[in-house]
């Protein structure tokens, strides 16, 4: 069956459909991880967004249960060739099942060479994935009227539950958080409480946690005006606090700092980030479309504690007097590089001084 991919300038791609045959408006966006693709359909981050991959061949792999979340939270998926054999023996299906079985409307045999440079050069757009006859230029309005909206309140845990461990208690904020944040904890001996997004600092404080995480997540980090509210209170609690991702620029917002949107943002597996302090560079797994604007932070308040070599944007802030500090980019990996997985030994490290401190 046809379909096609409009976006909001008027080009059109054409291809075959993959999975659900819904039609489906979102923001489009391009990842350049060349394996982990059941990681990136099921991170939560994805919500409101059609994902296109860079690499050629998806799917020769299945779908496994590698799922970052219960669910695939992708609103499309755009492919240049989708493998129709899957040759894994851990394999419970092919790719396509799975989007069939998740509702998610794709499209392969798109020149996504030509979509992504597209997309680095005008900048993110939105975009409908259909397979019915339309005329584009009657879907126009419609297609740049779309917004992604408030996505974090969508992807969070709709009550409480924990990751048991016999370690340090960690109180982790699910503003969309993948499940391989509470495993690199659990790995770590952690007990994880996993908190819905708009619980309120007091209770978290009143259960008395070692230190507190603050997740990834999708969206616009100004959309979330409640949380960043409650981010201040935790901020003043003086519990050992680390940050990821939609997590990092919230934590900025909440401590005067302002976040802006990039033109085609971070995502893949791939991203060298530079630690500002001993000039280690670490290969990180990134997903993100806003960046922390970190001059507009006092220096008083915070630093920065990671750079982007790329682009020379902020990946990190430590906050002074504080133990917080933050990071965009995604120590858990899944998928991707494992190289910054000691940042969970550093809050580990941060939690155990300040358990010390207590029963000095």
């Amino acid at each position: 069956m046809q379909a096609k991919l409009i976006l909001e300038d008027g080009t059109v791609y054409t291809g075959t459909s993959i999975g659900s045959t819904r039609t489906a408006i979102s923001e489009i966006v391009f990842n350049t991880s060349m394996t982990g693709y059941l990681e990136v359909l099921t991170d939560p981050s994805y919500a409101g967004q059609a994902i296109v991959m860079t690499y050629p061949l998806i799917g020769n792999y299945g779908f496994t249960d590698d799922m970052e979340s219960e669910r695939s939270w992708a609103d499309g998926y755009i492919v240049r060739e989708l493998s129709r054999l899957d040759s894994n023996f851990r394999s419970m299906g092919s790719l396509e099942d799975f989007l069939i079985k998740s509702d998610i409307p794709g499209i392969c045999g798109v020149d996504t060479r030509s979509l992504t440079r597209r997309l680095r050069n005008k900048g993110t757009m939105n975009g409908m994935i259909t397979t019915e006859d339309v005329n584009p230029d009657e879907v126009l309005s419609v297609i740049k009227g779309y917004s992604v909206g408030d996505v974090v309140s969508k992807v969070t845990c709709k009550k409480p539950y924990v990751v048991k461990g016999k370690g340090y208690k960690v109180a982790l904020l699910d503003l969309g958080a993948k499940k391989s944040i509470a495993k690199s904890l659990s790995r770590r001996g952690c007990q994880v409480n996993v908190y819905p997004a708009d619980t309120l600092a007091e209770q978290i404080i009143r259960d008395e946690p070692d230190g507190i995480l603050l997740s990834n997540g999708p969206g616009d980090p100004k959309s979330c005006t409640g949380i960043i509210n409650q981010i201040k209170i935790l901020c003043e609690s003086d519990i050992p606090i680390f940050a990821i991702c939609l997590g990092h620029q919230l934590l900025a917002l909440a401590n005067g700092g302002d976040t802006h949107k990039m033109k085609y943002g971070h995502r893949g597996g791939n991203h060298p980030v530079k630690d500002v302090k001993t000039g280690k560079v670490y290969i990180s797994s990134q997903n993100h479309g806003y960046v922390v604007d970190e001059n507009s932070i006092p220096k008083d308040v915070a630093v920065p504690s990671f750079v982007n070599v790329n682009d020379k944007t902020n990946e990190g802030m430590a906050y002074i007097n504080k133990d917080i500090f933050t990071v965009q980019f995604h120590p858990e990996a899944a998928p991707g590089p494992m190289d910054s997985g000691v940042l969970f030994d550093r809050f580990c490290d941060m939690m155990a001084r300040k358990r010390g401190n207590k029963n000095a």
